[in-house]
């Protein structure tokens, strides 16, 4: 079992940042791939970003590619996502998310993800 505690969202304007921190516990953090997926209001929930277990491959969706950075530091069990250069379209629920299966690439799509965070609002003004 994995527990996944996401932190960090709220209101910013257009062009600033933010930093999402999800807190893992239960299962070793260090056994798993992570990421970060969002969903929008009458969207369906799409891929942001992934890290495996190292933390030495990673993948982003190209809407953020250039702006956003997934980072893990397995000493405290934490996921992070710097978002810079935020866009309106960006708003959106952020979900973090625990691929618990052994693989040697991430993997971008929802289903193959075992363990979701409850989400943190992130709502970026024009």
């Amino acid at each position: 079992q994995v527990q996944l505690l996401e932190s960090g969202g709220g209101l910013v304007q257009a062009g600033g940042s933010l930093r999402l921190s999800c807190a893992a516990s239960g299962r070793t953090f260090t056994t798993y791939a992570m990421g970060w997926f969002r969903q929008a209001p009458g969207k369906e929930r799409e891929f942001v970003a992934a890290s495996t277990r190292s933390g030495s491959n990673t993948a982003y969706a190209d809407a953020v590619k250039g702006r956003f950075t997934i980072s893990r530091d397995n000493a405290k069990n934490t996921l992070y996502l710097q978002m810079n250069s935020l866009k309106p379209e960006d708003t959106a629920v952020y979900y973090c998310t625990a691929d618990v299966v052994p693989r040697t690439r991430v993997v971008i799509t929802p289903g193959a993800y075992d363990y979701w965070g409850q989400g943190t609002q992130v709502t970026v003004s024009s």
